[in-house]
């Protein structure tokens, strides 16, 4: 049985809810169906929507785990909480960080969960649910070929890598032009790994990026250490949303809600990062 209904000038075909739909057999994109903002609300019958997330290049432990990552798990649980399926989208081969997002403000994703730290920069471009992690920037060195380099304050004269797009590049900047570093190498975006690699053969001296990724990937390398990973900068770590779709924001940050309170979050912020506080600064009980 149909139920005919009328929503703001626009009728409304709904079926009875006593009647039992034929399993859903076709996912569409929200963004390019005429009806796609009443597939936000869930009204159309017989659809479920993707939603299409851009997860950047691989980040342990954000993305490119065995078993995927906290980005993955994150989106994976926010979208089933708002009865979406996920398609996730790779944005390697972008040199720039910046470029990930923006393909988010054209509206080529739904969201982008990249380990995104908020700067106001980017609020001016996409929009942001609240943060998932409170983290800091970490500082990493070759400690037999550079014992004395403990901090930021022991850069002077040495080269710093950094990714293109990344917070790390803007701090990098500033310390240049206070004088405390002698240069900066900025690396393609995805290309940390390199860059790691040049500490111990000479390329660059030391490196800064987000402590949780840069702490993953110096565990692997002989002598690299992570010597400093607060006092430096800290970074909020939010998924980006498509600022035109401002529907899919607010469900997206009741979901997140949901998520902290009934604990889904802490249990995967413990999984991959070892601690469950959004706060990564808090003591692990």
């Amino acid at each position: 049985m149909l139920e005919h209904l009328l929503v703001d000038g626009l009728e409304l075909v709904v079926l009875d809810p006593h009647v039992v739909a034929d399993p859903v057999d076709e996912v569409v994109d929200r963004r390019n169906h005429p009806i796609g903002d009443l597939l936000s609300i869930g009204l159309y019958g017989g659809y479920v929507a993707a939603l299409l997330v851009g997860v950047g290049s691989p980040e342990p432990p954000f993305s490119g785990m065995p078993g995927g990552g906290l980005d993955i798990d994150l989106m994976t649980a926010l979208g089933s909480a708002v009865g979406e399926s996920v398609e996730f989208i790779a944005g390697e081969g972008s040199a720039d960080f910046g470029a990930v997002l923006a393909r988010l403000a054209a509206g080529e994703y739904d969201c982008v969960a990249a380990a995104v730290t908020v700067t106001p920069e980017r609020e001016h471009m996409v929009a942001f649910l609240p943060p998932y992690v409170i983290s800091g920037q970490g500082l990493a060195v070759d400690t037999v070929r550079l014992p004395q380099v403990r901090s930021i304050d022991d850069l002077s004269g040495l080269t710093v890598g950094v990714q293109r797009g990344d917070t790390s590049e803007s701090i990098a900047g500033h310390l240049l032009a206070q004088g405390r570093v002698a240069h900066v190498r900025v690396y393609d975006y995805g290309a940390v790994g390199t860059a790691v690699a040049d500490l111990t053969a000479g390329g660059c001296d030391a490196v800064l990026g987000l402590a949780p990724a840069l702490s993953r990937l110096v565990s692997q390398v002989p002598n690299v250490e992570i010597v400093q990973s607060g006092g430096i900068a800290t970074e909020q770590i939010a998924v980006a949303v498509n600022p035109a779709d401002q529907t899919l924001l607010a469900r997206l940050q009741v979901a997140q809600a949901e998520l902290e309170e009934d604990g889904t979050l802490q249990q995967l912020r413990r999984k991959w990062l070892g601690n469950p506080y959004v706060d990564q600064s808090l003591a692990v009980r």
